[in-house]
């Protein structure tokens, strides 16, 4: 599935194969963290990562879930550092916001973690909760995608969904 082609950056689902080569560019699971590798390997086995990559290969992926009150939830999003500040994660979120098959689609990051929350300011998304005790001393901030940006949910062939 491509889902997006623009100036050499192609961003498509991800093969159970990929989880290698996304770990690799995965600052976390690059440093040794066998947790990230795991997850990235089950996310890809589940089919639930979208990947962007150029020619010179992954530059980033992103696992989209539905187990956050059934809704779309956006579990992780990582750039490679060296392709950081070039679109890549704004590629992932658009093609999130495309396949995406729920009226809402949520995500969260650390407060600490102010690159994700300037990216997501940028894409129209609004916090909405804040979180304490999942990482000590650092709260997890909410975020919502106006429902705008998302396709029709609930409307799929035909059919009402819930």
């Amino acid at each position: 599935m491509d889902v997006e082609n623009l100036s050499g950056l192609q961003v498509d689902r991800a093969e159970p194969s990929d989880w290698a080569a996304l770990a690799k560019i995965d600052s976390v699971a690059a440093a040794g963290d066998h947790a990230r590798r795991d997850s990235i390997r089950r996310w890809c086995e589940q089919g639930v990562v979208v990947m962007a990559r150029d020619s010179s290969g992954p530059l980033g992926y992103s696992a989209l879930e539905y187990s956050f009150f059934e809704q779309g939830f956006i579990t992780m999003l990582m750039v490679a550092p060296s392709a950081r500040r070039r679109g890549v994660g704004a590629h992932l979120l658009t093609a999130l916001e495309t396949i995406c098959t729920t009226a809402k689609l949520f995500t969260s990051t650390n407060v600490s973690n102010h690159p994700m929350q300037q990216l997501l300011q940028r894409a129209g998304w609004h916090p909405v909760g804040l979180l304490h005790g999942l990482d000590e001393g650092d709260p997890e901030l909410f975020y919502l995608c106006p429902s705008t940006r998302l396709r029709d949910a609930t409307v799929i062939g035909g059919s009402t969904t819930h």
